[in-house]
């Protein structure tokens, strides 16, 4: 027997039950599912990626072959002896122009092994391996084919044994925006984390497995994936609510606008009357079947309340980013945002006494009862939790916008009151005089306050801004950040990626940036789940941070159905400079700059038609210029911040830069 399949350390042997992304077989065409997307064959097939065909596909040089003992996903593996000259290879055909993403989760006895891709002849890209012992997934980026080109994926070997399992092909991101600035780490952090996101993006029509997970690693069957993105553990063949919401943005920087929508319309779909109105929990790559580890029968199955109002807020968000109208006009969409926030708030209402207010709760019994947080490590029995309440008040904020989108004032107006009723009540019977550990946090079903840390359902509150602006959410920000500094911080690197969103939306620039780079930095430890992998190989990380980024650090916030771009520097201390190029929102691309907190430029790069820039500035300034003239001194007060703004019209190919002083 070779080393390579002799040599690996026997912990290693928990990876054993990871995903097979098998995707094999010729593509057929995909029905129309919940998703509402006719399906399409895959434009460019890898047969056999998995290897559980053994080596159907593949071409193998002496010193290579097919294995069974240590796989990272199924029964199979291929492997390479060390030394050089030897080499594992298929060649696809393109049937069509494209440039796509090429994923293997790689493991290495030794330096200098190589993952390549070639097109016609000619090394397009490529990564030199480092000796890594545990599996790591490795991509090739952005490799452009014209139709009738030929393009060879291969494994070269090097100083020690590799062995490689489970590829994927992924569509390019429709959008590349590039960054630079005065700090090289943000600039790192960006284009790993937008290569990292975009490998995780299914190219529509391709078949795979459905069902799979750490207890079940050949799944139940396959299916024809329609598009979508992956939203969960990498070992499991679906994508969840959760990570979905969590996701959105960077997905929506990323121009993902047709996985975006096609995830969120399965989910409202899945939300029906036998569940009560829950969507379901998560879903298979087929935008169709509930993925089965989590979903047992109608009435059993994981179900958190926070979900159903996320996925309102995200869909909002969605339409700001694509200026999409089917948003507005689709009626499963439409539906699925007046149940959960109706009908899905009446039905589970029922422990708490909350007065003339609703209060969306959960059962205090467990994830397939129905939890009122998103805090599945705790034990309490939660009626409504932190989370819970304050997803709720942005599903109602959501829900007016997209109403007056709709040129509905009365429904907008309704969703207004509600709003600001929910907020007036958690402000009151919530807050009280506590602070800091002894703001409440949750109720029990048993009517009892709950203080403390909650990780979930004590950060979402500042988070979802239902906490009023002012010395009480600044001292609750403060303990957040200790206790997540701490002896309270999550094990998950995926609760923490939750934390650069809260200090951002609560202008903490300095705190957020230091928990992207938390975040970032330990992108090569262990996850907690030893099947998972690396923290960097989950996929909520890399998707988090892209959208921080933007969203965060560069203070943009789109509206593309009314060609209106918001922006406000929260550059860190010691980041002179940020600029964004290729920044896409709708049908148009930007460049946006910001000098400090006091200096932004906005270019309108393509596309035809103009926008109102929205530029802020935190403070009350005493004067404001476009383009070096005076204009006059406006200020607003949004969440307890004043702003200093000016809104100037830019047309395409012109450039606009506002400066306070």
């Amino acid at each position: 027997m070779t080393r390579s399949r002799t040599t690996l350390p026997t912990a290693l042997a928990l990876l054993a039950p990871l995903l097979p992304l098998t995707l094999v077989g010729t593509p057929a065409a995909a029905q129309d599912g919940p998703a509402g997307h006719p399906g399409r064959p895959a434009p460019l097939t890898l047969v056999n990626p998995g290897f559980e065909q053994d080596g159907v596909g593949w071409r193998f040089t002496a010193g290579t072959g097919v294995a069974a003992n240590l796989p990272h996903g199924g029964r199979r593996l291929v492997y390479l002896d060390a030394g050089a000259g030897k080499k594992v290879s298929q060649t696809l055909t393109a049937r069509g122009r494209g440039s796509y993403d090429v994923s293997a989760w790689i493991a290495a006895g030794g330096a200098r092994g190589r993952f390549t891709a070639r097109v016609n002849g000619t090394e397009r890209a490529a990564l030199d391996l480092p000796a890594e012992a545990a599996y790591r997934r490795r991509t090739l980026s952005r490799i452009a084919l014209a139709p009738g080109d030929r393009l060879e994926i291969a494994f070269e070997s090097g100083d020690g044994w590799l062995n490689a399992d489970d590829l994927m092909l992924s569509p390019a991101a429709p959008a590349d925006p590039r960054l630079s600035s005065s700090d090289p780490k943000i600039v790192e952090m960006f284009d790993w984390a937008k290569r990292k996101a975009n490998s995780w993006v299914h190219l529509p029509g391709t078949r795979g497995p459905l069902n799979v997970d750490e207890n079940n690693t050949g799944g139940s069957g396959t299916g024809t994936y329609g598009p979508s993105y992956w939203a969960g553990y990498a070992n499991r063949s679906g994508y969840y609510s959760r990570d979905t919401a969590h996701q959105l943005s960077g997905a929506g920087v990323l121009g993902l606008h047709a996985e975006n929508k096609a995830m969120l319309r399965t989910f409202a779909a899945s939300a029906t009357a036998e569940h009560k109105f829950y969507p379901v929990w998560a879903l298979n790559f087929d935008n169709r079947n509930p993925l089965s580890i989590d979903y047992r029968s109608p009435s059993l199955f994981v179900r958190e309340v926070p979900a159903p109002f996320e996925l309102v807020q995200k869909a909002e968000e969605a339409y700001r980013w694509s200026g999409d109208r089917s948003y507005l006009t689709d009626p499963v969409l439409w539906d699925f945002y007046r149940h959960a926030t109706g009908e899905f708030v009446d039905l589970h209402d029922g422990l708490k006494d909350n007065g003339a207010v609703k209060v969306a709760e959960g059962t205090g019994k467990g994830i397939f009862q129905g939890t009122a947080s998103y805090n599945e490590q705790s034990d309490e029995p939660l009626a409504e939790a932190g989370d819970g309440i304050g997803a709720q008040y942005r599903a109602y904020t959501a829900m007016a916008s997209l109403a007056r989108a709709k040129r509905d004032g009365a429904l907008a107006a309704a969703y207004d009151a509600r709003a600001r009723e929910l907020k007036a009540y958690f402000n009151t019977v919530w807050s009280g005089t506590g602070s800091g550990a002894d703001t409440i946090r949750g109720w029990t079903t048993d009517g009892r306050p709950v203080t403390g840390w909650g990780k979930e359902n004590s950060w979402f509150m500042p988070l979802k801004q239902i906490m009023e602006p002012g010395p009480r959410r600044e001292a609750y920000l403060d303990y957040i950040d200790r206790q997540a500094s701490g002896d309270g911080r999550p094990d998950n690197i995926e609760a923490l990626t939750y934390l650069p969103d809260t200090f951002f939306s609560n202008n903490r620039a300095d705190t957020a940036w230091k928990w992207m780079q938390h975040v970032y930095d330990h992108k090569d430890a262990q996850h907690v789940n030893t099947a998972q992998g690396a923290n960097g190989d989950y996929p909520e990380v890399s998707f988090s941070l892209v959208g921080q980024t933007v969203e965060g650090l560069l203070g943009v916030t789109p509206d593309a159905p009314e060609r209106r771009l918001t922006t406000q520097s929260r550059l860190p201390s010691g980041m002179d400079w940020l600029k964004v190029e290729d920044l896409r929102v709708g049908r148009s691309g930007f460049s946006l700059r910001h000098d400090g907190k006091r200096r932004s430029v906005l270019e309108n790069t393509s596309g035809s038609e103009r926008w109102t820039w929205e530029a802020r500035f935190p403070g009350t300034w005493s004067s404001i210029t476009v383009n070096g003239v005076p204009v006059p001194v406006r200020t607003k007060v949004v969440d307890g911040t004043t702003y200093t703004y000016a809104t100037p019209s830019v047309a395409p190919g012109r450039t606009a830069a506002v400066e306070v002083r």
